[in-house]
């Protein structure tokens, strides 16, 4: 239970007094990371095998930081191994090995050897299927925050509030946040889920068809989310939709069989494709 948890909650929290709410998104506590800081993603000859295939192959990918990335490419390319390398979830994969380098800011996430708790300090994952805990909306979001040393009351409600707000959910949960999490639709579990990332404060968010499995009203909810999001972090995210890269992306990474093919803002891959095989994806002419 303490590694699922982990795994879905995976950030820290400062003991510093909390600011005062404010209109703009922001953070209850900015101790642990500094409004300045606006790292991205430095991938570097990556390869990841698992057992005797090599799932992806010599990646090389710079992602700018507090910008919307989203990783495109039919079905099996790797995109979502990709994603999980980022966050280390290959460690719970058996026979999985991985090589080269993936800075996130200045740490080297592969060869450092820092803990996957240190790690999800700085990492947040939606997944393409929402987990809400087994537990009430309010204690799926203070979680977090308790496993890392939040008691005060006062300070909880504060934190719950706010990002409930934060992912629109406040208005349609605030006369039952002591009800189960499993009682709400599948689209306020998915921004139940993204709000308990954010509680503990990451600086990486990586969504994994965060909007697969939504209505479009709570699709357009949590794009809409994603984009105010990126004023405060560095967003990476894969889909197979590509009317939605196209609605909300700054940059595209197109992948195939497990090779970067394209890379570039998004723009410049959906309206000018460099390389035929873009052209031809895009086209629909495979998927």
């Amino acid at each position: 239970m303490k590694n699922m948890l982990s795994v879905a909650l995976g950030s820290t929290w400062s003991s510093a007094n909390p600011v005062g709410r404010e209109k703009k998104f922001f953070r209850p506590d900015h101790k642990f990371l500094r409004e300045a800081d606006g790292p991205g993603i430095d991938v570097q000859t990556l390869n990841v095998y698992i057992k005797e295939h090599h799932i992806l192959k010599n990646v090389n990918l710079a992602l700018p930081g507090k910008q919307i990335t989203y990783i495109i490419g039919p079905s099996g390319c790797g995109k979502s191994t990709l994603l999980k390398t980022m966050n280390r979830l290959t460690d719970l994969v058996e026979g999985a090995r991985v090589e080269g380098k993936i800075m996130l800011g200045s740490e080297d996430i592969v060869g450092s050897g820092e803990s996957v708790i240190d790690l999800r300090r700085k990492v947040g994952l939606v997944s393409q299927k929402p987990s809400p805990l087994p537990m009430s909306i309010f204690e799926n979001i203070a979680y977090g925050c308790r496993i890392h040393g939040i008691r005060n009351k006062r300070k909880l409600t504060m934190v719950v509030n706010h990002y409930l707000e934060a992912v629109g959910l406040w208005e349609e949960v605030k006369d039952r946040l002591h009800a189960p999490a499993t009682r709400l639709s599948i689209g306020q579990q998915q921004r139940l889920c993204l709000a308990r990332s954010l509680a503990v404060e990451p600086q990486f968010i990586l969504a994994d068809e965060a909007t697969s499995a939504l209505d479009p009203l709570s699709s357009k909810n949590v794009e809409e989310l994603f984009v105010k999001l990126k004023r405060d972090y560095s967003i990476v995210m894969v889909t197979h939709t590509l009317q939605q890269a196209q609605r909300i992306a700054d940059h595209v990474v197109f992948m195939y069989l497990g090779e970067v093919v394209e890379f570039g803002s998004a723009q410049q891959v959906f309206q000018h494709p460099q390389h035929e095989l873009t052209q031809r994806y895009l086209s629909g002419a495979f998927s």
